[in-house]
């Protein structure tokens, strides 16, 4: 049996993640700081069949103790502060996490167990405003906002020891991914339950800023399927997981809307604080390396995708107000 470490475990992709690694027979431990709350809501349902065990990506003696504990054959770093304004209201935290964690835990690899497969939850963000499009794996970085920046210092550490060390370390460059476990910050889980309160009437309007921004969205089990896929090759290396496709945020709200039978343009409000600054390229992955070598592919379109979420978060909501 092998024996896999999640850090992250209680966010959207390691709740999939774990899910996935046990339908293929794996022992998952999920890397904790603290103690159960509302943030394991995403993992109750599997909480009987995965283990937890403490960890702090803060504190490299703990990780190193964790792993000589654990005796993992393969760890996925899934742990970091995704959400925009969070990485604003608390930088040295997001590069903490983000950035120097990923050394800390790689060090440890090395100090414990150099044969211990390890991948790094890398992000699209780190092309910024990319030089062409769509972007692949050679694409040049161009980070524009403190995650974006301390995930570029991550990829980079990650490679730095595939090369030094030999350790094998991949990295999966994720572009948008989606769920009905989304956090409702993000802005599809935002329509969606928005677009399931109107219709069971606990809502009246959505407020939202840019309807014209492009996104290349997917979903999350999709995802964690690739990164499984990337520790399964003989050789470590780097990967894009994306759609290869762009919607647009309006294109989001006409779909979840008229799923409920809703017009969204009765609905949206256009609200200033919710506006950005123009994006001067479009950030779309192209998927073929995966597809390729992994023999990666997604499982459902855009439209599916954003149906799914609406009926989850309808189905939520009715029993919430029963």
């Amino acid at each position: 049996m092998k024996t896999a470490l999640i850090t992250g475990v209680t966010g959207q992709d390691g709740s999939y993640l774990a899910e996935l690694l046990l339908s293929k027979g794996y022992r998952v431990v999920g890397m904790s700081r603290g103690a159960p709350g509302e943030s394991y809501a995403r993992i109750r349902h599997i909480a009987p069949t995965i283990e937890m065990a403490s960890g702090d990506l803060l504190d490299e003696a703990s990780l190193v103790q964790l792993l000589q504990n654990v005796r993992p054959s393969e760890v996925y770093n899934l742990a970091a502060h995704s959400f925009l304004p969070d990485h604003r209201s608390q930088p040295a935290i997001t590069a903490e996490i983000a950035a120097v964690g990923v050394t800390r835990m790689l060090e440890a690899i090395r100090l414990t167990d150099p044969k211990i497969k390890f991948f790094q939850a890398s992000s699209s963000e780190m092309f910024g405003n990319a030089a062409e499009v769509p972007q692949t794996e050679s694409t040049p970085f161009h980070p524009k906002n403190l995650y974006a920046v301390a995930k570029v210092y991550a990829h980079s550490v990650a490679s730095h020891y595939r090369e030094t060390y030999g350790i094998y370390a991949c990295a999966g460059i994720l572009y948008n991914h989606e769920s009905p476990r989304r956090n409702v910050e993000f802005v599809t889980r935002k329509v969606t339950r928005t677009a399931a309160k109107i219709k069971l009437g606990q809502a009246e309007a959505l407020l939202m800023g840019n309807l014209d921004a492009c996104r290349d969205w997917g979903y999350a089990a999709d995802f964690v399927h690739g990164m499984w896929l990337m520790l399964q090759q003989d050789m470590p290396d780097d990967y894009i997981l994306a759609t290869g496709e762009t919607h647009s945020i309006r294109e989001l709200c006409e779909i979840a809307f008229s799923h409920v039978g809703l017009n969204y343009e009765n609905h949206i409000v256009q609200d200033a604080r919710f506006l950005r600054a123009p994006e001067n390229s479009i950030r779309v992955g192209n998927p073929a390396k995966a597809e390729k070598i992994l023999n990666w592919s997604r499982t459902l379109t855009f439209k599916e995708l954003i149906i799914m979420m609406v009926e989850s978060d309808l189905k939520e909501l009715s029993v919430a107000g029963l």
